[in-house]
């Protein structure tokens, strides 16, 4: 099962097992078809109480277990970093020094090689050997401090924004831009992804926005993110929740053609700032009249920038997800399907959690032959 298909079919990763974004960034280099192998340590094991199966940040590749303390494991992990293009490590600063495999020694061996490093602070800085999770990291950044209501302190935004957007995403663009690079000239390098610099980036715009006077940065204070009445969810007569995000002039237009709204006074100076409150009031009071499904046969698919709040038990059987063909199932687990989507070099579908683990002779043999 080394070799996948996809547009990344052929390019072999080495990728040292942890937990986080660096997993979530080999499984999507496997999901585009890279060959990757992972490395575990004996007896490594996901920190919650999951069957590996379950643990779908694993899926569509295989493991090789070493112990990089005893010489003869050592030996094989630089017999594969001989073979490689891309090596992942999501540890603190120095371990992978530590162990006998940091960049120097690495790309001294193979010196066409991309090494991609995933922390939360960074290799330097004084918070580089800090431990540290999604929440600090997008903290530190400015993009949690805006987040939910004004008199309640900013919620966790689950692990979206530093370990995969800031962090994994990041480190896989910056890892593709490198090998065409090293593809190239033969000259690989150190791609050094940080979460909180990946959230700086991603809080673009927000900069932007605030440089100009159109950004407060305060709880429920801007326009997208809670400030204004069009641009929030609400609640449903059935306790349900639907959201609404018509920003522009002609869907707020339509969005209030469709409720019956286009010639309410409070609803005529769509961004007035003292208007707020007012809409805010009329539309809790009017989505609660209906529910969730009523709302929908009124505003889904409609330019009105209507979406339902689906739970993620249901996400799978919305009809927009299950026309796309969004989810998968193997092994009786419901999955998202990999993406993007490619029109020529389709992926793989992946596999579970615990695609097993693999001899290092298999994986030298392949590497050898593979084209």
């Amino acid at each position: 099962m080394l070799t996948r298909n996809g547009p990344l079919k052929g390019v072999r990763v080495i990728e040292m097992a942890g937990i986080g974004p660096a997993p979530f960034a080999a499984m999507h280099l496997a999901d585009m078809g890279a060959e990757v192998v992972r490395i575990t340590r004996p007896g490594q094991a996901f920190p919650l109480p999951i069957e590996d199966k379950h643990n779908l940040f694993n899926r569509s590749r295989r493991s090789l277990v070493l112990d990089l303390r005893q010489v003869d494991d050592a030996k094989k992990l630089w017999a594969l970093i001989e073979r490689t293009e891309i090596l992942i490590e999501g540890f603190r600063p120095g371990k992978m020094e530590k162990l006998g495999f940091g960049p120097e020694a690495v790309l001294a061996r193979n010196p066409a090689l991309i090494y991609g490093r995933m922390t939360g602070w960074g290799q330097t800085g004084p918070l580089a050997q800090a431990a540290g999770h999604d929440l600090n990291y997008a903290a530190i950044a400015g993009a949690v401090h805006g987040l939910g209501e004004a008199d309640r302190p900013p919620p966790a935004p689950m692990n979206l924004i530093a370990d995969q957007g800031g962090g994994a995403m990041m480190l896989n663009v910056g890892i593709l831009a490198a090998l065409t690079h090293a593809r190239a000239t033969g000259e690989g390098q150190v791609v050094d992804a940080a979460m909180c610099d990946g959230v700086n980036l991603l809080m673009t715009m927000q900069h932007g926005l605030a440089a100009g006077g159109a950004w407060s940065g305060e709880r429920a204070g801007d326009f997208i993110n809670g400030g204004v009445a069009w641009y929030r969810c609400y609640e449903t007569a059935d306790g349900k929740f639907i959201s609404i995000g018509c920003v522009e002039p002609q869907f707020f237009a339509e969005f209030l053609r469709l409720t019956g709204l286009s010639d309410d006074p409070r609803f005529a100076d769509q961004y007035a700032p003292e208007a707020q409150p007012a809409m805010r009031e009329a539309l809790t009071t009017l989505f609660l009249t209906r529910t969730q499904a009523e709302w929908c046969e009124v505003l889904e698919g409609s330019d009105a920038c209507f979406a339902p709040v689906v739970p993620l038990a249901e996400a799978a059987a919305h009809p927009h997800n299950r026309a796309r063909e969004s989810f998968v199932t193997v092994g009786g687990i419901e999955m998202p399907a990999p993406a993007p989507r490619f029109s020529h070099t389709p992926p793989d579908t992946p596999t579970t959690g615990d695609a097993g683990s693999v001899e290092l002779n298999e994986i030298l043999q392949h590497w050898r032959t593979a084209t």
